[in-house]
């Protein structure tokens, strides 16, 4: 029964491109049903990974498990699984309900099942209405629809997204990531996710992988990366923080090794804090940036670090402190994170 085993399961994988290694031992399970992302910067391995999972690579090592059967050494089409690449790959002769339809036609089902199963696909992205029209005559955001609702057709058991939202602009993107997170609780498959973007895989994931040199540096919940970053390199490419070396965790924060602290934790006041497990550490503002929401400051403290600061832009956050002011930075001793040292 597939309910048995995770939806996916790599047990060693390895794959190396000459003396380069892409992906170094990777060891992982992903749960049926799951939206899991696969997050990091170019060259750190996500991408090779999903694509020894589809099957367009073969691993040097490792072990690779679909519902607990191995397929491994399986080319793509023996394997249930199914890929949305980011530039869609739409056949632009064909009407959307065709190119919904294609795979099935290829797997030999008769016409009228594969239209009502193309149809009902085409519901399911909330496109029916557009079924005659051709790709050049849709957006973009309609072309990455049709390009789920073609890949979902064929009943795969996992969707692989290789950055399927990286050609959108700003506003499209986010509305997209709403639309993609709702099609894939509507339609309860495994969802394995590709992205450099960390605010996109924070709001898509149950669960996050960062990859960092071929190797996953932390696995978990997008609330455990971003408040409980176990590395430097979490810490800092998930989201923004401040980071404090063994020396200024010393002198500033009372601890050994590394520590960071998420800005939004900081606080700016006139006088040093007197309240209980609280530290302050004086400085000067730097910079003070508009962005909407809030507005953050870039202190320069004392002790020799430069801080960032973000407050809310409400009437509780403490005005005019602009460049050349002297501040006082304070956060509690809960919101410091301690960092693995690099390789532990």
């Amino acid at each position: 029964m597939t309910d048995q085993h995770p939806a996916i399961r790599l047990t060693g994988l390895t794959k190396e491109f000459g003396s380069v290694t892409a992906v170094d031992h990777v060891d992982l399970e992903i749960a049926a049903g799951e939206f899991f992302s696969m997050l990091g910067p170019s060259g750190s391995g996500k991408t090779t990974v999903l694509r020894l999972i589809a099957g367009f690579e073969q691993p040097t090592e490792g072990r690779i498990e679909l519902f607990g059967q191995d397929v491994t050494a399986k080319a793509p089409f023996d394997r249930d699984v199914n890929t949305v690449f980011q530039d869609y790959a739409l056949f632009p002769h064909m009407s959307v309900l065709d190119n919904v339809a294609y795979g099935l036609r290829v797997r030999g089902i008769g016409r009228k099942e594969r239209r009502d199963r193309a149809m009902k696909a085409l519901a399911g992205v909330r496109l029916e209405a557009l079924a005659a029209r051709r790709p050049s005559q849709l957006s973009g955001g309609q072309r990455q629809r049709v390009a789920l609702a073609r890949a979902t057709v064929v009943e795969p058991k996992v969707l692989l997204l290789d950055e399927p939202l990286g050609a959108l602009d700003l506003k499209l993107r986010e509305q997209m990531q709403v639309e993609l997170k709702q099609i894939q609780r509507e339609l309860g498959i495994t969802f394995i996710f590709v992205t450099h973007d960390q605010e996109e895989a924070l709001t898509l994931s149950d669960r996050i992988a960062v990859f960092h040199d071929g190797r996953i540096e932390q696995l978990g919940t997008p609330e455990d990366l971003y408040e409980r970053p176990a590395s430097r390199f979490v810490a800092d490419f998930v989201g923004t923080s401040n980071l404090f070396d063994a020396e200024r965790s010393a002198t500033l924060i009372g601890r050994q090794g590394e520590h960071s602290i998420r800005p939004e934790r900081l606080r700016l006041s006139t006088e040093p804090s007197a309240a209980e497990h609280v530290r302050s550490a004086p400085g000067t503002v730097v910079e003070s940036i508009y962005v909407g929401s809030g507005i953050r400051r870039v202190v320069d403290l004392d002790a020799g670090l430069r801080v960032t600061v973000l407050e809310r832009n409400d009437r509780s956050r403490a005005g005019g402190q602009d460049r050349g002011d002297r501040v006082h930075v304070s956060w509690h001793d809960d919101d410091v994170v301690a960092l693995l040292p690099p390789g532990a």
